[in-house]
């Protein structure tokens, strides 16, 4: 049960003053209020003082604003053009690779050209994994090609390929009661059930080291996707230490069902794998980063909108996550049109090097660690894809809740005010939310994410022009009230 506190604005009640036909609250002062402890009741309802909720109830007409201004507009559709120039100049944009980097620079362009502020980009140590030719064929009993992708991060086969007859299981606990003397020398295949992606992800990243460990040559796994019409969905695969690597690589869900099928029958087949993948050594890439700087408190209690530019290299990373990086630097460049500037700090990270491991949020926590409590206020990420937004997931203590459960009731104009807990897409930013820090990802109507996730099929078809506008509208005006209001959002941070 969450204990039932008191507030404390150290400044007072925030003020309201009204500009044109805008109710604009602003605080007494430039200092920035906090909140030493308020709670929720025994019936788990928040307990807000009337105060603040009236403070975040007089940033309506703000919120109205700027979702008509982005959806109807001005700014309509211009989310989706940029989104569409940038995936169409540059493709894919793998941790690495020359067009991650020039797909960088030219962000940063135009984001000065958007008029944000300290405008630049910060280092980070990515992986660098390239991709090579791909062929995998079933020889027996009969031939057919099987469609594959590379498992980032895996080894190839020796020139020429391997041939090894195929063990197929559906799970890690049927694989377990198998004696290695069995699994010697083969291609073993995993074929599991869909059972959403934290549950399933995990035989993409640990079948190579888990067949490894057997004696098997090779893993194929199912990819990871609850549908298909034959395409594989590649992503990141880990090899633990002390397993000799083999080469991983996902196949379609209805070839690995048919070799499952075709084992459990007692049939006996092998596969002619060759892959010419090459891990290669680490490289520097960067964490692109513009600012709207705040009216007063600008220098501490900044507010972070992120998603992350580089993609897998496969499709064209535009709804993974290209469409996160286009709302965050574009919330920016559309507040700033607009000519409203909060009293903090709202700053639009593109993230480098997610897909490997979240390699560019981690050389930000290093580079930012020594004042860091100071420094941050609230996090934002969208990284689950940008279709029709619902409203905001939220992970943080239960008094940073209480308030920004009233922010989303702001999103009415959107039909976006569904309130969930924890985040589901913030993966960049759990680096902070993990410690304590409050944060929030983009909830959205994106139940066939995963079809079209770490595939071919992640294009500009996958994105619809006004909901990117609804989710652009959604994130700037969310970032924009949190940036302003007269409090801090409430944190607990631990090491």
């Amino acid at each position: 049960m969450r204990s039932v506190g008191r507030l404390v604005l150290l400044l007072g009640v925030a003020a309201a003053v009204v500009v044109g036909l805008l109710v604009v609250p602003v605080s007494a002062g430039v200092a920035d209020n906090r909140i030493d402890h308020f709670g929720t009741g025994d019936d788990g309802s928040c307990k807000l003082p009337d105060s603040l909720a009236e403070e975040i109830r007089g940033y309506q007409p703000i919120v109205n604003k700027i979702v008509d201004k982005i959806v109807n507009g001005e700014f309509a559709g211009r989310t989706w053009d940029d989104l569409a120039e940038l995936v169409d100049t540059f493709g894919a944009r793998v941790a690495g690779s020359e067009q991650l980097e020039k797909a960088i620079d030219f962000v940063v362009e135009r984001m000065k050209v958007d008029g944000l502020e300290n405008v630049h980009t910060e280092n980070a140590s990515v992986p660098h994994w390239v991709r090579g030719y791909e062929s995998a064929e079933l020889v027996k009993p009969f031939r057919k090609n099987l469609p594959l992708l590379g498992l980032g991060s895996s080894v190839g086969t020796p020139r020429g390929g391997i041939i090894g007859e195929v063990l197929a299981v559906e799970s890690f606990k049927e694989f377990e009661n198998i004696p290695p003397d069995q699994v010697k020398g083969k291609i073993v295949v995993f074929a599991p059930q869909w059972e959403g992606y934290g549950r399933t992800v995990v035989y993409r990243s640990q079948a190579a080291s888990v067949a490894s460990r057997k004696g098997a040559v090779a893993a194929l796994v199912r990819s990871i996707t609850p549908f298909s019409i034959g395409s594989p969905h590649t992503g990141q695969q880990h090899y633990q230490d002390g397993v000799k690597k083999i080469p991983a690589a996902c196949i379609t869900v209805e070839d690995a069902e048919m070799l499952l099928r075709k084992y459990r029958r007692g049939d006996r087949m092998e596969i002619h794998l060759e892959m010419e993948d090459r891990p290669m050594e680490p490289v520097i890439s960067r964490n692109t980063i513009g600012e709207l700087v705040g009216t007063s408190l600008t220098n501490t209690s900044v507010v972070v909108v992120s998603g992350h530019l580089d993609s897998w290299d496969v499709g064209v990373g535009a709804m993974d996550d290209g469409g996160g990086a286009l709302i965050s630097w574009k919330a920016l460049a559309y507040l700033k049109a607009l000519g409203l500037r909060p009293r903090r700090t709202i700053r639009a990270i593109l993230w480098t090097g997610e897909e490997e491991g979240l390699y560019g949020g981690a050389a930000y926590k290093d580079g930012h660690m020594a004042q860091e409590q100071k420094e941050f206020n609230f996090f934002f990420e969208s990284d689950i894809g940008t279709f029709e937004p619902r409203g905001l997931d939220f992970v943080g203590n239960a008094d940073a809740e209480c308030i920004f459960r009233e922010i989303v009731k702001l999103m009415s104009p959107l039909n976006a005010t569904e309130f969930a807990t924890p985040t589901d897409g913030g993966p960049d930013i759990s680096h902070w939310t993990t410690r304590g820090f409050p944060g929030a990802s983009l909830l959205n109507k994106n139940d066939k994410y995963f079809w079209f996730h770490h595939s071919a099929g992640d294009t500009m078809a996958v994105e619809n022009r006004q909901n990117l506008d609804k989710c652009a509208a959604l994130w700037a005006a969310a970032a924009y009230v949190v940036a302003d209001l007269s409090v801090s959002m409430p944190k607990e941070v631990h090491p």
